[in-house]
């Protein structure tokens, strides 16, 4: 099933010339049928899906999608709204990022897919930790395994720039001791929005990330 035409990625075409609010009020009819409305559609039809898989996410479209609207209180760049939509899937949705879920980017130039943990906590921080610190082995099983590295290569993240004394040994068995964060990406072509595998595709990544984002959410819970 088609849920977008190619008037979706037109208009964020459109959008990054005239990122301005006369243009986006002039087109907020073309953005409510091009954009909003069939991604609501495909975004309830692809937490169906998921729900099927795992019974345990119970979260609703508008709990995952983040406004178009930027927040330019504290930026330099004053463009008003946002090149791309997208939505954070997991049971805390786009309030709560620190829950691992699938994190969706729609953009005229490509469909970005993420997954991990995104702004753990201090606490929830200490607690990924001390798990890998625990069988970095494990951990290292579950990043090495060759869907997950064909479709996301590796983790990423911020990283301490000074290893506590606590984690210098832990540090030693695994780098990746050091991050702030533990999230990866994989990307594909926008082509696949107007696509009739869109869900197909999807359920393929969100199914490969599972056992990623399972042992982060163990180890934070």
């Amino acid at each position: 099933m088609n849920y977008f035409t190619e008037d979706f990625l037109v208009f964020f075409k459109e959008l990054a010339t005239y990122n301005q609010r006369d243009w986006f009020d002039e087109n907020k009819k073309r953005y409510e049928t091009s954009v909003k409305k069939p991604f609501e559609a495909f975004l309830s039809k692809l937490i169906q899906e998921l729900q099927v898989l795992d019974p345990d996410l119970q979260i609703e479209p508008k709990d995952c999608v983040l406004r178009i609207h930027r927040d330019i209180r504290f930026s330099k760049d004053k463009s008003p709204y946002n090149l791309h939509y997208t939505a954070f899937v997991s049971s805390g949705g786009r309030k709560d990022k620190s829950i691992p879920g699938i994190f969706l980017r729609f953009s005229s130039e490509s469909i970005g897919i993420m997954g991990g943990c995104f702004s753990p906590s201090k606490e929830q921080l200490q607690k990924i930790r001390t798990v890998i610190s625990k069988d970095p082995k494990e951990f290292r099983r579950l990043i090495e395994h060759k869907d997950f590295i064909q479709k996301f290569g590796e983790i990423k993240g911020e990283t301490i720039k000074r290893i506590p004394k606590e984690w210098k040994d832990a540090y030693s068995n695994e780098p990746l001791i050091a991050n702030k964060q533990f999230y990866f990406v994989g990307e594909e072509d926008a082509s696949l929005i107007t696509s009739t595998t869109l869900i197909e595709v999807l359920l393929a990544y969100w199914k490969t990330m599972r056992p990623v984002n399972e042992y982060l959410s163990e180890a934070i819970q």
